[in-house]
């Protein structure tokens, strides 16, 4: 006897997922059209019935979110962003006040995270935070927009995977922070942090950075820039560079608060007075930069607002309306790591 065709022998057959083909042959909009009708196409000369009982309870909803954290290298055990912990905060309770459950969990590279939630019912949708490296990253976007897995994530606007992203405007935060650097006098800069493709939202910074010192005349090409991941170890040794170079810069300027402490740290082993010989900037505003010493002037992303938009998006997405990619503003906050006009003179 002939064995009966299953979703997954259909999948074999048209080169996508099981998950997929579930959603082609439920009519989803979330499969191109080309797509789909060629699974039906493969589906009905393999004369496959859809088991109605196995698609009503797949189609229940667990009403819940999982909030998937990417593993960064931390001064502490915690292996989170310290950025992401606010965020974390905020998420919960957006959760709570939709009234859906949370489900956080870390997410690997390595793993088929992508293809673990939805479609075992574990959670309705997903939100993505912090991605490593962005180029091996962004592939993992696809396969999750392709086989229709509900999903925002907080991150910088990407054209070529249009997944729902919630981001701070980078860009402008760079340039507000190195405008007001040049307010003060400074002249000679310095930028550390990855301002390539690997770091979207660096790069963005980066460019900021750029832009404010194009409009003042102080663009050139042998300008300091040390790459750096977000990791005060990694702000500590970029700076030891920068202080056995020929030409120290009077302002630094770093892509992330955690390499500005770092920095912070290298300068306590010299004779430069931080606010007066040297001004250090950050961005993200985590909670210990206002209690460093000096306290870094960073920029603030909104991180409980954040949280709001990635939820209430995730949710509109979960059911079934538009949703759009948001940017939200960046915000300077000033503080002593930067100096005043006096100081500088």
């Amino acid at each position: 006897m002939k064995e009966k065709a299953t979703s997954f022998d259909i999948a074999h057959r048209a080169g996508v997922s099981q998950s997929t083909v579930s959603r082609a042959l439920s009519n989803s909009p979330l499969v191109n059209k080309e797509t789909r009708e060629r699974i039906q196409r493969i589906a009905q000369e393999l004369n496959y019935k859809v088991d109605k009982n196995a698609s009503n309870l797949r189609k229940q909803k667990s009403n819940t979110i999982a909030l998937l954290l990417f593993e960064d290298p931390t001064s502490d055990d915690s292996m989170i962003n310290p950025f992401f912990l606010s965020m974390l905060g905020s998420i919960t309770r957006a959760c709570a006040t939709a009234n859906y459950d949370l489900l956080v969990s870390f997410q690997n590279l390595e793993d088929d995270w992508h293809a673990e939630y939805e479609d075992s019912n574990k959670a309705d949708g997903i939100i993505l935070l912090g991605y490593g490296d962005y180029m091996a990253y962004r592939t993992k976007l696809a396969q999750l927009q392709e086989q229709g897995t509900h999903f925002v994530r907080w991150g910088a606007h990407d054209a070529e995977y249009p997944g729902i992203s919630i981001g701070c405007d980078n860009f402008q935060g760079g340039y507000d922070v190195t405008h007001h650097l040049l307010s003060l006098g400074h002249q000679r800069f310095a930028f550390i942090g990855d301002a390539g493709g690997h770091a979207p939202e660096f790069m963005a910074r980066h460019q900021g950075y750029l832009s404010a010192l194009e409009n003042a005349g102080l663009l050139h090409d042998d300008l300091p820039r040390i790459d750096a991941i977000s990791t005060e170890d990694a702000g500590f040794d970029a700076m030891q560079t920068l202080l056995a170079s020929d030409t120290l810069p009077d302002a630094v300027v770093c892509a992330s608060d955690s390499i500005a402490l770092g920095v912070l740290k290298a300068l306590r082993n010299t004779s430069l007075t931080v606010g007066k010989d040297i001004a250090v900037v950050g961005y993200d505003n985590i909670p210990v930069s206002a209690f460093a010493t000096p306290s870094l002037t960073t920029v603030q992303q909104n991180t409980r607002r954040a949280g709001e938009l990635l939820v209430n998006a995730l949710i509109s997405a979960i059911n079934n309306k538009a949703v759009d990619d948001f940017l939200m503003p960046a915000e300077l906050i000033v503080r002593q790591s930067c100096g005043t006009k006096d100081s500088t003179d």
